[in-house]
């Protein structure tokens, strides 16, 4: 049995997998009237907010981008914890020539982090885009001692050598082929 037949098959009825303690996983909730101040509310820890935009201004590229951006909002036991945004096959070169899909915008909350939510995020995402037909999972960061380039690159997000804009740009490759040496997130995720 594989990590997501498992999951699967442990599903509450909300769609949250369980944890080991019996208590429902995270789960993702698509941005409704209902839950927008909670989104809203997401603040990631002072010295974070130089390197992410605030999920104000995400939810407005999610307005003019409406094919593209897919905005989440991280609820763990009925508390919003984070905000993800990941764009889905976007015309990266804007010339037709390729298109990629992504985590766009990570934020936890300032109280929230190390708890494991950064990275249920990103196998959110990478389960969209397999559920999508895609096989990599790009992301862009702030470089420096103080960005998230360690979390990514613990993730097994590699460096391509592009950047986009003043960031870095990472790479995960989503198939089951994928060199057996790196750390990738698990099929199904």
């Amino acid at each position: 049995m594989t990590i997501a037949d498992a999951t699967a098959a442990h599903r509450s009825e909300d769609g949250a997998a369980p944890r080991p303690d019996g208590a429902a996983a995270p789960r993702l909730e698509e941005i409704t009237s209902a839950n927008l101040d909670a989104a809203l509310g997401i603040r990631v820890r002072p010295d974070q907010e130089h390197a992410v935009a605030p999920v104000v201004k995400s939810l407005a590229e999610a307005y003019v981008h409406p094919g593209v951006a897919w905005p989440r909002l991280i609820v763990d036991g009925g508390r919003p914890v984070g905000f993800l945004m990941a764009f889905l096959d976007i015309d990266w070169y804007e010339d037709g020539s390729e298109a990629r899909s992504g985590l766009w915008r990570l934020n936890i909350a300032d109280g929230e982090q190390g708890r494991g939510y950064g990275r249920f995020a990103v196998e959110s995402v990478a389960a969209e885009i397999r559920r999508r037909g895609g096989s990599e999972l790009y992301v862009s960061w702030h470089p420096g001692p103080d960005g998230p380039e360690g979390f990514y690159r613990g993730l097994g997000f590699r460096v391509n050598g592009e950047t986009s804009g003043d960031q870095t740009v990472g790479v995960l490759d989503l198939t089951d082929g994928a060199d057996p040496g790196s750390r990738r997130l698990p099929t199904g995720a």
